[in-house]
Order: C-alpha cells, then sequence, then structure tokens
C-alpha cells in the first residue's frame, strides 16, 4: 500500500492583483466590473483547481480536504505525486499569465506521516521557504524566457464572464486548454454554483439598476442612501482565524472549521444581503474563507455590519462553543466611504482594508467607522445617539447645521492630532448648552440634557467627549445631509 501525501496550495499576489489598474481606460462601470470580476476569478480559482487535478487523475472527489479562501489541500496517492506536480505547474503559468504577473501559485508535498501538528508545520515551513524566496519556488522557469503581457482581452474576460455573466451561471468548467481560465457553463469538467452535493459556493448577490439590465455602479447605490448620497466599502475579517486553524489537533478538524467558515460567510452574507433594506442597495463584493467585502449605500452598510456581527456572534455561540480560547469566535469590520462620486472602487476597496487592519492591530472585536474604532456595544451605543441627534432636527425643528457646531467642539479638543482634555470643561458643557437652544418644553428640555450626558456623561466637572458621540455626530450628520 503506497503512502498518502497532503498536497497545500496557496495563491500569494491576490491584493496587488485586485487593485491593479486595468488596460486603457476604461468607464467606471468597466473599471467595477474589473475588479468584481477578478475577486471573483479569485475565488473560483482555488475551488476548481484542486477539483480539476482530481477529476483529471481520475481520483475520487472525497479526496479533496478543503478549498477557497486563496488556499486548498488534498490527499493523494503516493503515486500520483509526479502527475500533480506536473498539472500544477502547468496551472502556475496559467495563473502568472492572467494574473498580469502579480499572482504566483505555491504549494508544498509532504507525506501523511506522523501527528497532524508535524505534519501542518512540514507544509506551512514548506509554504512560507517558497514565498520568501520566490525564485527557489520557481525553479529552473526563473531563467526561461520571462511570461508575456498579457493581451488587453483579458481585461475583457474579467469584466463580461466573471464580472457579469457568472452571477446568472448555473456551473463553472475548467478545461486543459487554459488551467486558469473559468468557463461558464461549459469545459471537461463541471462543478454547480447554485445547488447540489457538488456545489461550490459562491456569493453572487448584487444590486441591479432601476430597470433591472444591469448591475448598478457604486455611486448609483449611494444616491439611494437616506440622507447625503455617498457610497463605501464595507469589508470584515474574523479575528485569529490562522491561530484557530494551527490549533487544529487533527486534519479533519482542520477540514471541518475551513468548511464551516467558508460556508458561513458565503451563504450567510449572501442570504443577508437579500433582505429587506440591502437586496438594492448593497452589492456583495466576495466572500472567502474568513473574510468578506460589500459596496453600497452608506447607510445600509453601517446596518449591515451590525447584522453581519449579530449573526456572526450566535455563529460562533453554536459552533464554537468547545473550542478553547477566543481565537475565531469573534469579527471585527471597517467601512471606508468614498471621498465623491466619482472615486474609483478600487481605492475605496484599499482604503477599507486598511481601516480594518489598523482596527485589527489595536483590538479584536472591533468595527472601524467614521474615523473612530469602536467595540461593538459602543457602536451600538452611537447608534441610539445618532437617534437622538436626528431627533432634534425631525421633532424639534433644530437646524441640520447645529450638527456642525457640536462637531467643532469635538475638533476643539484636539491638539496635535491627539484628544487632550479642556482645561476648563464647564466652557465646552456651556456651549453645548448654547448650540442646543430651541423650544422650552418639557420635551425638548427633557430630550437636550439626555444628549447633553450621551456625549460627555452628567458630570460637567469630568468633561470627556466619548468615541461614540463623535462618531454618532457624524452619523446624524449623513442622516439628515448636513
Amino acid at each position: 500500500m503506497s503512502v498518502q501525501i497532503l498536497v497545500q496550495g496557496k495563491l500569494i499576489g491576490v491584493p496587488e492583483f485586485l487593485t491593479a489598474p486595468g488596460a486603457g481606460a476604461l468607464t467606471t462601470a468597466d473599471a467595477e466590473s474589473l475588479l468584481a470580476g477578478r475577486s471573483h476569478w479569485v475565488s473560483l480559482l482555488m475551488e476548481v483547481l484542486p477539483r480539476a487535478l482530481l477529476a483529471e487523475l481520475g481520483l475520487s472527489k472525497l479526496l479533496l480536504g478543503s478549498s477557497g479562501a486563496g488556499q486548498f489541500l488534498l490527499i493523494l496517492p503516493g503515486e500520483a505525486r509526479e502527475r500533480a506536480d506536473a498539472f500544477l505547474e502547468t496551472a502556475r503559468e496559467a495563473v502568472r499569465r492572467r494574473g498580469t504577473n502579480r499572482l504566483n501559485l505555491l504549494w508544498a508535498v509532504t507525506e501523511n506521516l506522523g501527528d497532524w501538528t508535524i505534519v501542518r508545520k512540514r507544509l506551512n515551513d514548506e509554504l512560507q521557504r517558497k514565498e520568501n524566496l520566490p525564485l527557489a519556488a520557481m525553479g529552473a522557469s526563473f531563467f526561461a524566457a520571462p511570461a508575456p503581457e498579457p493581451p488587453p482581452d483579458f481585461d475583457r474576460f474579467f469584466m463580461d464572464e466573471m464580472g457579469r455573466r457568472l452571477r446568472e451561471a448555473q456551473s463553472v468548467g475548467w478545461s486543459p486548454a487554459d488551467a486558469a481560465e473559468m468557463l461558464l457553463d461549459d469545459g471537461r469538467h463541471r462543478w454547480p454554483l447554485r445547488e447540489g452535493e457538488d456545489a461550490i459556493p459562491l456569493a453572487r448577490q448584487a444590486a441591479l439598476t432601476d430597470d433591472g439590465d444591469s448591475i448598478a455602479t457604486a455611486a448609483h447605490l449611494g444616491r439611494r442612501a437616506e440622507g447625503r448620497p455617498v457610497w463605501g466599502v464595507l469589508r470584515g475579517d474574523a479575528d485569529d482565524f490562522g491561530i484557530r486553524l494551527r490549533r487544529a489537533s487533527s486534519i479533519e478538524e482542520h477540514v471541518h472549521l475551513s468548511v464551516l467558515f467558508k460556508q458561513f460567510f458565503a451563504g450567510e452574507l449572501e442570504l443577508l444581503c437579500t433582505m429587506p433594506g440591502f437586496w438594492n442597495k448593497v452589492t456583495l463584493f466576495y466572500s472567502g474563507g474568513d473574510d468578506f467585502a460589500v459596496y453600497g449605500a452608506w447607510d445600509a452598510l453601517i446596518v449591515l455590519a451590525r447584522e453581519a456581527h449579530r449573526v456572526f456572534e450566535r455563529f460562533a455561540q453554536e459552533n464554537l462553543q468547545e473550542f478553547p480560547g477566543p481565537e475565531g469566535k469573534t469579527i471585527s469590520m471597517a467601512i471606508a466611504l468614498a471621498p465623491d462620486d466619482d472615486a474609483p472602487l478600487a481605492e475605496v476597496f484599499q482604503s477599507a482594508g486598511e481601516r480594518l487592519e489598523a482596527a485589527k492591530c489595536s483590538d479584536k472585536d472591533c468595527c472601524h467607522l467614521l474615523g473612530r474604532t469602536l467595540e461593538w456595544k459602543e457602536l451600538a451605543d452611537s447608534a441610539e445617539l445618532k437617534d437622538d441627534l436626528t431627533r432634534m432636527v425631525s421633532e424639534f425643528g433644530m437646524t441640520p447645521e447645529y450638527l456642525l457646531d457640536l462637531c467643532a467642539i469635538y475638533r476643539e479638543t484636539r491638539r496635535g492630532g491627539r484628544v487632550r482634555r479642556p482645561e476648563r470643561p464647564w466652557r465646552f458643557h456651556r456651549r453645548l448648552l448654547r448650540v442646543l437652544t430651541g423650544s422650552r418644553s418639557r420635551d425638548f428640555q427633557k430630550a437636550r440634557n439626555a444628549l447633553i450626558a450621551s456625549l460627555v456623561g452628567r458630570n460637567a466637572a469630568s468633561f470627556k467627549l466619548r468615541p461614540s458621540g463623535r462618531v454618532a455626530l457624524e452619523w446624524a450628520r449623513l442622516a439628515v445631509g448636513a
């Protein structure tokens, strides 16, 4: 009986590839379709390649351990190693060509001998070595002729096939003519995208234009927002999911966790985006093994972030309760708003990623929103305070400009980019009273006092403007269009 081998693949260079400019001048709709198409192609690539490898070798689909999210894990018989290496070599060249030389496919092979923690370390060490030494990973192919630049019609493949047609396709296929091309409803080997035992999970929810003929642009979605017409990008990532995988005690546990998270992000996020209030305001950019991205109207993104956190919290309680430690049980998110309607989606997407990384470096289980990083409980407080701030306009007739005056008080407490404690806090408290001047009715006075208490606390001597209050102010400004 031959020794089993494990093959772990990894795709590197994805962020650079996604945000790389296209060839030639593109319209806004084409540029957004290009970015969406690239993300869908990357998501499908690591689902289709391991399945195609098994199909080409005539092996059972049960040998597929995990796939997607930029990685895959296969269990193969030892005698299939040479053919698997040849298949992956061909696939790597095709990936480099179609990925405009920004993507690279790496893989590691080891015998399935010993404890899983030892086997996993051997695989990870080999992948890390190849990633740190790219010339060693390429081998003799580095000295061959450089890979040709992809023709301009490659962008058309991403825009039309992956960005538009994929949302209506029933299956995705693969053929050896181009190992990196995803064929919709065609190919030597096919796999369903919607339902079935062999279906590849892929979230494809998109908000359409008013006539329903095409996918709405980000600027179009921004105009559907209540209040100021602004769009943005929401990105989320499970905290320390990689550590959770590394702590798996067996390959079965590793595969179980990988599939569990992938199905959650592909299924639950798509379901959320089809709910009332979201279906015509947001488009699901992609869902990975432990992360996701959505773009659309600013007001829908904030509510979607809170709903996604609530659903993930429920998911973790039900499925991860038996696992020790907090790793993988919380999720952090960030929202980046477009500075104007014409802002490129790729730039806003990248900005959301940078803010998410900054938030995760400072804390876990948090959300970066409107210039502040808040815990989820603080975000709930901001939502309540935002309602109180907008109520002053809708019910008590205050002009929206009063929000600008309140924001100015926050800016005055900053010096050199750092928040400072006011030397005479009672002056700021009095300024709040002057700003919040209006009706003498008991209801207004009661609402005003509650609002001030939410912003700074009930003791004027220990005046401290709360970060959640600053977020609520910006949120209210967007809501009333100030």
